[in-house]
C-alpha cells in the first residue's frame, strides 16, 4: 500500500464495523499496514501488570485499529463524510474535500 490520504488528526467517521457511525479523531496511522488507530473506536480491555509503585495495574481500555478504508474524513465546511483528493497551491501539494473542495489541514 502506498501513502494514506488520512493522516493524524484527522476528524473521521467510521463506515463500517461494530463501531458504524461513531466519529474520532485520527491518534496514529500505519500506512504500511494501512490502518488507523481512532480515539473512542474498537476498544479492547487488556489486564495490564503494574511495572512500579507508582503505576497501578488493573483492566485498562486501548484503542485497536482499525482499515483505513473503513474510515471516511468528515468535511470541515458541511460535517458529513467525503473522501480526500490532492490539488496544486503555489507549487505546493494539499488536500481538499472532494465534496466541497475546501482544503484540509
Amino acid at each position: 500500500m502506498a501513502g494514506l490520504k488520512i493522516k493524524k488528526g484527522d476528524r473521521v467517521v467510521v463506515l463500517s464495523g461494530k463501531d458504524k457511525g461513531k466519529e474520532g479523531v485520527v491518534h496514529s496511522a500505519d500506512p504500511r499496514a494501512g490502518k488507523v488507530v481512532v480515539e473512542g473506536v474498537n476498544t479492547a480491555k487488556r489486564h495490564r501488570k503494574a511495572r512500579s509503585a507508582t503505576e497501578a495495574g488493573g483492566i485498562i481500555e486501548i484503542d485497536k485499529p482499525i482499515d483505513v478504508s473503513n474510515v471516511a474524513v468528515i468535511s470541515p465546511s458541511d460535517g458529513k463524510p467525503t473522501r480526500v483528493g490532492y490539488k496544486l497551491v503555489d507549487g505546493k501539494k494539499v488536500r481538499i474535500c472532494k465534496r466541497t473542495g475546501a482544503e484540509l489541514s
